[in-house]
């Protein structure tokens, strides 16, 4: 993130079938030299704690003890299942859930993101791509109402169904 700050933990979802991939590893896919995964762990650098939910991999932008690692219950249970289980990891007022496939993806949209999630009046700050679409997988949220938001069994809920409006 750039200028880290103190309270925002980043919660990266690496998990999945990449079906439209044909079952390759989307994570370890390389776009400009570095793995996707690699790229969004390069954008959250310096958040509080960083969770990676899916299987272990190598790591060529962060030292192995920066980052923790969990998996959702059960595997292959989707978005909001991955998010529970990182969520379990996290203490930060504010986290940043984001696609392991973001790879233009900078610290400074992370940190415009996190200060609109501060804003009294939002529980949720979400990127909005160039064509007006709400990019789930690319948002900070107040941890307290992602938790509150959370159903109680997640397994094959889409992200877009834990926003209000």
């Amino acid at each position: 993130m750039t200028a880290p700050r103190a309270g925002c933990s980043a919660l990266v979802l690496a998990g999945g079938a990449a079906r439209r991939l044909g079952g390759r590893d989307k994570p370890a896919v390389i776009v400009g030299g570095a793995t996707l995964l690699d790229r969004v762990l390069a954008a959250v650098a310096g958040a509080e704690r960083i969770v990676v939910v899916g299987p272990r991999r190598e790591l060529a932008e962060l030292p192995e003890d920066e980052v923790a690692w969990c998996r959702e219950n059960p595997p292959g249970g989707g978005p909001v299942a991955a998010i529970a289980a990182g969520l379990a990891a996290v203490s930060t007022p504010f986290v940043a859930v984001l696609a392991a496939d973001l790879p233009f993806l900078t610290g400074r949209e992370i940190e415009l993101l996190r200060r609109g999630a501060e804003e009294p009046a939002a529980d949720a700050a979400v990127l909005v791509d160039p064509g007006g679409r709400r990019q789930y997988l690319a948002a900070v949220w107040r941890t307290a109402q992602l938790r509150a938001v959370l159903p109680t069994d997640p397994v094959g809920r889409p992200v877009r169904g834990l926003f209000t409006d």
